[in-house]
């Protein structure tokens, strides 16, 4: 098993399904494989650490790049995944637990203030979208 932990605004997109994939820098520990079940947490190594959901099977990994542009402010204007660009960069975002991919170009301006015009290169995880009884929606 992998763990994963989020920021605190995406518990409920991940509880409801919307958050279906995270974008994580290449460490020391290697990241999920498809198929590994996942354990997705906020606030891990803290006391108020808490789970997000049941362990959630990983769907698929994949190279992550992401291009921004400079204007006024950062913002993303390209994303590939394994070398294939994405072409409906909010459609992206949203599954990434974003607005759009302005709330996503402003939520990275925040946390990664160091990016630069090299980009940012690291893996994609996705896992499977929490059942519907699961999500508490009556069958």
């Amino acid at each position: 098993m992998v763990a994963y932990s989020f920021n605190p605004r995406f518990i409920e997109p991940i509880r409801q399904g919307l958050k279906t994939q995270t974008i994580r820098a290449d460490g020391l520990r290697p990241h999920a494989r498809p198929g590994q079940l996942l354990q997705l947490y906020s606030g891990m190594r803290t006391a108020h650490c808490i789970r997000i959901l049941p362990d959630t099977p990983c769907l698929a990994v994949m190279r992550v790049e992401i291009g921004f542009s400079f204007g006024q402010k950062v913002l993303i204007d390209r994303i590939k995944t394994d070398g294939v660009r994405v072409r409906d960069l909010d459609a992206f975002a949203i599954r990434d637990g974003f607005l759009d991919r302005y709330d996503m170009s402003a939520f990275w301006r925040d946390h990664h203030p160091d990016t630069d015009d090299k980009g940012f290169t690291g893996t994609l995880i996705e896992w499977v979208r929490p059942a519907e009884t699961e999500m508490g929606v009556a069958a």
